[in-house]
């Protein structure tokens, strides 16, 4: 039998729960073209330690604060430059600010009101947003002929 950890429904989060959010550099695809956008996105408690640890990252900055500051779009500077909110956004504010309350010694990783920019960026590989995946034959493995024969 698995046991799952209770969950935080979404309407009992209080609005300062902690979260933090992200600003990264995106790509759309559009008439060929590739369009760099600046998407800002909530950080799950799992990924944020990565990030902090030094792994090729598209996020330029994180900024520690609340949920209701994050929903209120009120994030200092990673949110004074042209920059969107990803899909889904209050949603994945929800979810991101539930894996903090599990994990509350990450809070102290990025504190509220903290932005950190010292983050191993780079746009090496490409987030496409809009990517599509044409699959054509030759994607298919190729096998021995006897792969299905009894020998």
């Amino acid at each position: 039998m698995v046991q799952t950890a209770p969950q935080t429904p979404a309407d009992t989060l209080p609005a300062d729960s902690y979260v933090v959010i992200g600003r990264a550099t995106c790509y759309l695809r559009q008439e060929g073209d590739v369009v760099e956008l600046q998407i800002l996105e909530p950080i799950p408690s799992s990924y944020l330690q990565s990030v902090l640890q030094g792994v090729p990252t598209s996020y330029s900055a994180i900024c520690g604060t609340t949920m209701a500051q994050a929903l209120a779009m009120d994030l200092g500077d990673i949110s004074a430059a042209p920059a969107q909110p990803c899909a889904d956004y209050e949603e994945r504010i929800l979810a991101a600010a539930r894996t903090y309350q599990s994990r509350p010694e990450a809070v102290n990783l990025v504190p509220v009101g903290t932005i950190h920019r010292e983050l191993n960026y780079t746009t090496e590989k490409k987030r496409v947003l809009n990517n599509q995946r044409k699959i054509s034959k030759n994607d298919n493995v190729k096998q021995h002929k006897y792969t299905h024969e009894v020998l």
